[in-house]
């Protein structure tokens, strides 16, 4: 148990780091090459910060622990909204454009509503392939996001504008970020299976709750980093667009590599249940008043706790 839960830990660590840096590269790779902040925030910053949630995913569906799998993209799509962006929006209230309401927001709920779809039809094979060759539909909407406009340049964790800078440096960065979050993930996955063995609780929680709220980490800084600076609309594209990733992605590279039933009941239905409801309620928001105040945000804050408890019988 100690063994397993010091992976879990020093992978989170890990993850958290290389996750950071990834960010960081990605994000000063598109200013320098002016991509506009929506896209920067729903695709690159929005990939980046799920590419641990899909390496641990592909890796506990590759070694036979599908639950684990399902319950971490489950978990973490439902996190997204009501933990980090719910969290930014305590601080600051989150003001969306309306090309966000118009392209990301439907695009993000859809995602997740479909990924649902699979879960409840036991992660066909067809399925996953489905879910993949949505995903780059999905990027081609998300980049259209920048045709015909310019946004204000976006702010590396510094605070510094980076208009223009090394490419090569940031190219590597990046790969290295890669390579650290793909060694975290390992740690994590072998850590949270140990634990689930030792203590008899089922992957689908371990994978909702301890790795799910530690792979939202990345997210929940780096929303909480761009909200105090000012980037709303790099907060929600955060949110929105790593859902879109985790559903599609990972959901598809799930259902491709270990197709087949959940058996624990939580997860394949009040967990899913949680996680369409948490997506479009934050759409509801969105389009109300263009903005997630923080009244909404309290309200996904207040769920998503009251939620934990009940997954855990």
């Amino acid at each position: 148990m100690i063994a397993s839960s010091a992976g879990v830990i020093a992978g989170l660590a890990l993850l958290a780091w290389a996750a950071d840096q990834l960010v960081v590269g990605a994000a000063r790779l598109a200013v320098a090459l002016r991509v506009s902040a929506v896209v920067v925030g729903a695709g690159v910053i929005g990939l980046g910060t799920s590419a641990p949630e899909i390496l641990i995913s592909v890796l506990a569906a590759a070694e036979g622990s599908v639950e684990l799998a399902a319950g971490n993209i489950v978990g973490s799509n439902i996190a997204n909204v009501a933990l980090v962006a719910a969290v930014a929006a305590l601080i600051v209230p989150l003001q969306a454009s309306s090309t966000t309401l118009r392209r990301e927001a439907p695009l993000s709920a859809l995602a997740v509503i479909a990924f649902g779809v699979m879960l409840q039809v036991d992660l066909p094979r067809l399925g996953g392939v489905v879910l993949l060759l949505a995903l780059p539909l999905g990027v081609v909407w998300i980049g259209g996001s920048s045709v015909g406009g310019h946004d204000d340049a976006v702010t590396d964790g510094e605070g510094a504008s980076r208009e223009s800078g090394d490419l090569r440096r940031e190219a590597a960065r990046t790969i290295l970020a890669l390579i650290g979050t793909a060694a975290g993930a390992q740690l994590v996955v072998t850590g949270a299976e140990g634990i689930a063995t030792e203590t008899g609780i089922g992957e689908g929680f371990v994978g909702l709750t301890v790795v799910a709220i530690g792979t939202a980490l990345p997210e929940l800084v780096t929303a909480v980093q761009a909200g105090r600076r000012g980037h709303a609309d790099l907060v929600v594209g955060n949110v929105l667009g790593s859902n879109v990733f985790n559903s599609l992605a990972a959901g598809g590279l799930i259902a491709l590599i270990a197709p087949g039933p959940l058996f624990d009941p939580d997860l394949a239905g009040l967990a899913v249940i949680a996680m369409v409801a948490s997506a479009l309620l934050m759409w509801l928001f969105l389009a109300t008043d263009g903005r997630l105040g923080r009244w909404e945000a309290a309200l996904l804050l207040a769920a998503y706790l009251g939620m934990l408890p009940l997954l855990s019988r």
